[in-house]
């Protein structure tokens, strides 16, 4: 009985992993031209933003690194890593934004740059 709950539960593990991994290459680069247009207001709501966004990426990391991924399931630890690595690589864009964001808010919003 315990094998057939296993057994079911493998194949949306996989479907989950996918996703997350899907997700992870959702996101651009930092565009240092398009923070200058900014006021100082739009810079600070953007900077917690993406601290948000770090935030959340870092938890779905941890779940994923967290994850227990049954032996019988051939690749899986290899799709694990994968995931663990995507959301590793958009956690340092996100961080690469943000410190252009930062930049852009220390050159026009003095008051803010601390």
């Amino acid at each position: 009985m315990n094998l057939i709950s296993t057994a079911g539960s493998a194949p949306v593990l996989l479907a989950v992993m996918f996703l997350v991994g899907g997700c992870a290459t959702i996101g651009g680069t930092a565009d240092p031209a398009k923070y200058q247009s900014m006021s100082c207001t739009e810079l600070n709501s953007a900077v917690g933003s993406s601290a948000r966004d770090i935030s959340q990426t870092a938890v779905t990391r941890g779940k994923v690194a967290n994850t227990s991924v049954p032996r019988w399931l051939l690749g899986g630890s290899r799709v694990k890593a994968a995931v663990a690595y995507r959301e590793t690589a958009r956690i340092d864009r996100l961080k690469q934004q943000q410190d252009a964001l930062f930049a852009a808010r220390a050159r026009k919003c003095a008051s803010s740059a601390g």
